[in-house]
């Protein structure tokens, strides 16, 4: 087969904008016929508006677009559907409380005097599921019942009821364990096999390297480079998505553990945590490793007083004190920055300097009023020190991407000055700049004497910034060694063994 005869996309000169926003500037790229073609780039790169624009959700504003030998030219996603294209979102798009055949064939049952024939639709909802090899998605299931994964194959099996010939799949594994990520891995090496092209986004340069063979760097709204994995190692291509050298993704800074300022023993939560104990020192990082479900989130809400303590102690600088409710925990020098940033992280409608400053406005009074510029310039000053992507502070956060309101959360602790820091999954779904930026600071606050607690479902970050690694499973910690004792393997085996070792 020719090179042109197995070219399934070619885009040229793409180009979008919002307004005076140049969101895409002559953006290319190409992916081949059953080909994992991984599209790579930091937050706010131009990747989701390309997408988009592949999908049927937005218009371009010029370039064009050839698929499957033909012209192509979306006016909606239905549109790009029937053509072959389905993008599976990072926030699913399926209706929960519907089954798994309604999902699958949503929009495009076939019907007869205003009833779904559901025997008609059946053989094709049957096919597609028979191709993901998942054998306990049955039809009439209802996806709410489902686990997060079992609805991601919802979603690969509504693009295969309906012969996808690409299918686009956005941080497919931000919400997924480890097994479910090796059985997604799976699935895409059958859609490969079966002619199905994939388009893989990503932050997470393994996975890349596992599933693709080419790739396609995005920055600021252009095309970088582009090539074979195989022929590029991981500081060029974080170089080309960065636009600078990253000399060392996990910087080490030296430091020196101090006193406990934390101490767990036996903590008990409503549901979860059962048995946690663990003691953080001042100027340490302390990992925690599991799996989805072990407790470690758990185990932060509870000690920081978002979920109630049903046993156990918690100890704060030498005082026993457990049940306390957040503001206590914040004025005692703890800080949380929650897993889910959109629902419980940031105010989502208020602006970057009040998301950045909002837990400790005692600075900026001035007469029983808020100063507005005193506040502002503050947050200035921290969006400079994360380096923080804004025009403006006083612009909505919602307005940031992904990785930059991040940013702003981590911004709030800096702000707040804790002692303590409770991190729970604070890279996740954030570009490698983004990630670089917040390892860099977790050191620098360590270095300072600051204490962190450092929950995250990544092991080579948590290898690359603890100084220990507490390992949690069935909501108890089961273990706790220096990093330099662990290697990522025995964490797994520690994580997932179902019997203790005699």
């Amino acid at each position: 087969m020719t090179d042109a005869a197995a070219m399934l996309l070619r885009m040229r000169g793409v180009e979008k904008s919002f307004g005076s926003t140049r969101a895409l500037s002559g953006v290319s790229l190409e992916v081949r016929c059953g080909e994992v073609h991984a599209l790579v780039g930091e937050n706010g790169a131009g990747k989701s508006t390309l997408m988009k624009i592949l999908a049927g959700a937005l218009v371009r504003d010029a370039g064009e677009i050839e698929f499957d030998g033909r012209s192509f030219s979306p006016r909606s996603p239905q549109e790009a559907r029937d053509r072959g294209v389905a993008m599976i979102y990072q926030e699913l798009s399926i209706a929960p409380h519907l089954s798994v055949e309604d999902n699958i064939m949503l929009g495009r049952e076939t019907a007869r005097l205003g009833f779904v024939e559901r025997r008609r639709n059946r053989p094709r909802v049957l096919r597609a599921l028979a191709l993901l090899d998942h054998p306990d998605i049955q039809p009439t299931r209802r996806v709410i019942d489902l686990s997060p994964a079992a609805r991601q194959m919802v979603e690969i099996a509504r693009a295969l009821a309906f012969d996808a010939k690409l299918i686009v799949m956005d941080e497919p594994t931000s919400s997924l364990g480890a097994r479910d990520v090796e059985r997604l891995f799976s699935v895409i090496e059958r859609l490969r096999e079966q002619g199905v092209a994939v388009i893989y986004i990503s932050h997470f340069l393994e996975e890349v390297r596992r599933v693709a063979e080419r790739f396609t760097v995005l920055r600021d709204g252009q095309t970088i480079t582009s090539g074979r994995l195989a022929e590029v190692a991981d500081r060029d291509l974080i170089g080309a998505m960065v636009g600078r050298t990253v000399e060392d993704l996990f910087p080490r800074s030296a430091r020196s553990p101090g006193e406990v300022v934390l101490s767990l023993s036996h903590l008990r939560g409503e549901r979860m945590p059962l048995d946690a104990s663990l003691e953080l020192r001042r100027g340490e990082v302390v990992g925690v490793a599991g799996l989805v479900g072990a407790g470690r989130t758990e185990t932060l809400r509870a000690l920081f007083g978002l979920d109630r303590v049903a046993g156990g102690s918690i100890t704060i600088r030498g005082a026993v004190d457990q049940g306390a409710p957040p503001r206590r925990r914040l004025a005692q020098g703890v800080g949380l920055l929650a897993e889910d940033r959109k629902s419980e992280g940031l105010a989502l409608s208020r602006s970057i300097a009040e998301n950045a400053t909002m837990s400790r406005l005692d600075p900026f009074v001035r007469g029983g009023f808020v100063d507005v510029k005193a506040r502002d310039l503050a947050a200035r000053q921290l969006a400079t020190r994360l380096n923080v992507k804004c025009g403006d502070v006083a612009l909505p956060i919602s307005s940031l991407s992904g990785g930059n309101q991040q940013k702003v959360a981590v911004a709030r602790l800096l702000h707040h000055d804790v002692d303590v820091l409770l991190l729970d999954e604070p890279t996740r779904g954030i570009d490698v700049g983004a990630k670089a930026e917040i390892y860099k600071q977790i050191g620098e606050l360590a270095q300072r004497g600051k204490a962190v607690l450092f929950v995250s479902s990544y092991l080579p970050e948590l290898m690359g910034v603890c100084d220990r690694i507490a390992v949690m499973r069935r909501g108890a910690i089961v273990g706790i060694r220096d990093v330099k004792d662990w290697t990522e393997h025995a964490i797994l085996e520690l994580a997932t063994r179902s019997t203790e070792a005699s």
